[in-house]
């Protein structure tokens, strides 16, 4: 766990900064900043409510360029109140806000407008369209606003909506579209402004959930294409999971935990968050990489079929995966397989070898693993870029990922899969030859006669 307010990643190298919050705080009321004063001696929200209401209490936090970053709450918890801090629609009583080194808090009012109209767009919950305007000419407005000659705007304007699939109803007006297609237009918006910061404010919480979702995966497309810096507000945790890079987790205006959807949901910094944690969907949060253990079952393809079957029958395992020079992997072998070839004295495990039934990478969410791993005789291997074997997802893990038990266990007793061939007559097998030649004719028949 860390500290609630504080922001362990942003800082480390290399990592460029568009938006620097520090202990940010905004109270509403007749008297904000002796209420933000006395705030920071350590009073409570309740004991300065006399002087005003805080909405938002020492916020310290960094937005990495190119990364979704959401705020998540209740209501009453201060999102929204922080979202409109950062581009200055909301003062700030105390604290600082930067935007790409570019100090908002008590900047001239001209000044805030041009870093909104070149760095920021917004998006809001309830679309904020111009009804006696076309489609075409709400998505071109921020350009308008910008200074871009018609054409020029139009056209940008006409390739966005077609981007979030609208093209077709340009020249309509909003009240002919439904919530779901009035929202797309707010992208569109948005994005054919070009800014290169967008703020969302509950964008999709109006919306349909299957509409919602279709939106939500949009704007994971068009982010991880365009490499744009997000800023987006919820009240609704599996859109938080779904959507963020990482998380900050609001409660009556404070901070409670900032990290990874995985930081928060396998090490909830305190109940509160653990409480709000408890019901969401971990096969949708949890990646392969979260959840995977050290391969054993593995051979090099220099090795043996006496190796191989060695290591099957210790290991109590019908099969194994191969690897080659750097652990990258090529393909599975089978017990019976490498029986046959210890008893026809065969020495290249690569004439049994067979295609690994289930790889994936580790960014696979684990929703993804539960059929393969079904149909899979092994555990689902995880390979990286190169195709190295990195980890292996066994079912018993699978299904305690789903729990709120550790995702990394100890020792699992139970070998997946089990042994296709007894353990005795691989014994009997192996001590009936050896490197290089066939079983003698008795020893041999008898181990054949022995299997099913």
């Amino acid at each position: 766990m860390f500290d609630h307010n504080v922001d362990q990643q942003a800082d480390s190298e290399g990592d460029e900064i568009a938006i620097s919050v520090t202990h940010a705080t905004k109270v509403f009321g007749r008297r904000p900043k002796e209420a933000a004063k006395r705030l920071k001696q350590g009073a409570t929200r309740d004991e300065v409510k006399p002087l005003g209401t805080a909405a938002v209490i020492d916020a310290s936090f960094d937005v990495r360029v190119g990364e979704i970053f959401v705020v998540m709450g209740l209501s009453g918890s201060g999102k929204s109140t922080l979202i409109r801090m950062l581009n200055g629609l909301g003062e700030t009583t105390d604290g600082a806000i930067s935007v790409f080194g570019s100090e908002i808090v008590g900047t001239a009012p001209a000044e805030l407008r041009e870093i909104r109209r070149t760095k920021m767009a917004m998006v809001f919950q309830h679309f904020a369209l111009l009804p006696h305007r076309t489609v075409l000419d709400n998505a071109a407005y921020g350009l308008e606003i910008q200074g871009v000659p018609l054409e020029e705007r139009r056209a940008r304007a006409q390739q966005w909506l077609e981007r979030v699939g609208l093209a077709t109803w340009s020249d309509s007006f909003p009240s002919e579209l439904s919530g779901g297609m009035q929202q797309r237009v707010g992208i569109a918006r948005a994005f054919a402004a070009d800014t290169q910061i967008l703020l969302m404010d509950e964008a999709f919480s109006a919306l349909d959930p299957l509409i919602r979702r279709e939106m939500q995966e949009l704007l994971v497309e068009l982010q991880q294409e365009l490499g744009k810096t997000i800023v987006f507000i919820t009240h609704d945790l599996n859109e938080a999971m779904f959507l963020g890079d990482r998380i900050a987790v609001m409660r009556d205006g404070r901070i409670m935990q900032l990290g990874t959807p995985n930081d928060i949901l396998t090490d909830p910094a305190n109940d509160y968050v653990a409480q709000f944690v408890q019901d969401v969907d971990r096969a949708r949060v949890l990646t392969a990489g979260d959840v995977m253990e050290p391969p054993r079952a593995v051979v090099p393809t220099s090795a043996g079929p006496r190796a191989a079957l060695r290591m099957m029958r210790d290991l109590q395992t019908s099969a194994c995966f191969v690897t080659s020079s750097g652990r990258k992997l090529v393909g599975v072998v089978r017990d019976k397989d490498m029986l046959r070839l210890v008893r026809e004295g065969g020495s290249n495990i690569s004439d049994a070898l067979k295609p690994t039934p289930s790889i994936v990478s580790p960014e696979q969410y684990i929703a993804e693993l539960f059929e393969l791993s079904v149909e899979s005789p092994l555990p689902v291997a995880v390979v990286d870029e190169q195709n190295r074997l990195i980890g292996v997802v066994p079912r018993v893990t699978l299904l305690a990922s789903l729990t709120n038990l550790p995702t990394m266990t100890t020792e699992i007793p139970i070998i997946e899969p089990t042994p296709d061939v007894p353990r005795a007559i691989i014994t009997a097998t192996l001590d009936a030859t050896t490197d290089g030649n066939a079983a003698p004719g008795g020893s041999s028949s008898l181990a054949e006669g022995s299997i099913a």
